[in-house]
């Protein structure tokens, strides 16, 4: 236990030290968009569309966020199976029907290897529709081949990424010669909530309305949340 935290502390104050700039510097971006009535779309596979998951109808987070769900995709669907189609080069184009990308805004994929075709697939579908298209990926991988089409791996297509630094294989502790205590989650869900934190930063510098949720589990008034659901309710599924 004690060397799973503290392998994690070192990989917190990496990517503190190496991505706040990059950090900075995309929030200012999506303040910009979602000021202009865009919202957040995240794309994931497998464990990476958990994290897609996570940042949606949050107590504390960012209302204007929609997670891309495709069944296939995720793991309750089959682990395998999720693990197979995120490779499969027509899954995108199947399921069309749940992209809705418009003006203004933003789309962020996650990818911790950043080589498989699903979420190259949804990246190119968002810059063709002409969002502003950000990755939340391990640079460590860019030694591994793509498996796209294309010959393209994903930090090739997106706008800007920011780099998880998650080691190959995802593992950060070895014991008889295998890796183990995967750390993705962890950090991913760290730099996603330190992005949205400086969004919302940057939002309360020229707003009173902020478009944070408030806990459904603490005694206060939700009439905040009804307003806020309401104000986006025409993009992103509440229900």
């Amino acid at each position: 236990m004690d060397a799973y935290f503290s392998e994690i502390e070192k990989l917190i104050q990496v990517v503190k030290e190496q991505e706040s700039a990059r950090i900075k510097e995309v929030a200012q971006i999506i303040v910009q968009r979602l000021q202009k009535g865009g919202i957040i779309q995240l794309f994931g596979c497998g464990h990476s569309q958990l994290l897609a998951q996570e940042a949606f109808y949050r107590a504390g987070g960012l209302v204007p966020v929609r997670p891309i769900f495709i069944g296939p995709l995720a793991l309750h669907a089959g682990a395998l199976a999720s693990s197979i189609n995120e490779k499969d080069p027509a899954i995108i184009e199947q399921h069309k029907e749940q992209f809705d990308f418009r003006e203004n805004d933003i789309c962020i994929v996650i990818s911790t290897s950043g080589r498989n075709s699903a979420p190259i697939d949804a990246a190119l579908l968002a810059k063709k529709a002409g969002v502003f298209v950000l990755s939340l990926q391990s640079l460590a991988y860019r030694e591994q081949a793509t498996r796209h089409h294309s010959g393209q791996r994903l930090e090739e297509v997106v706008d800007l990424v920011i780099n998880t630094h998650i080691p190959i294989g995802d593992g950060v502790l070895h014991v008889q010669k295998m890796q183990y205590a995967p750390a993705s989650t962890v950090i991913g869900s760290l730099l996603l909530n330190a992005l949205f934190s400086e969004v919302i930063g940057e939002i309360a510098k020229t707003s009173t309305e902020l478009p944070i949720f408030v806990s459904n589990n603490v005694d206060s008034d939700w009439s905040h949340n009804e307003i806020m659901i309401a104000n986006y309710q025409d993009r992103i599924d509440f229900t």
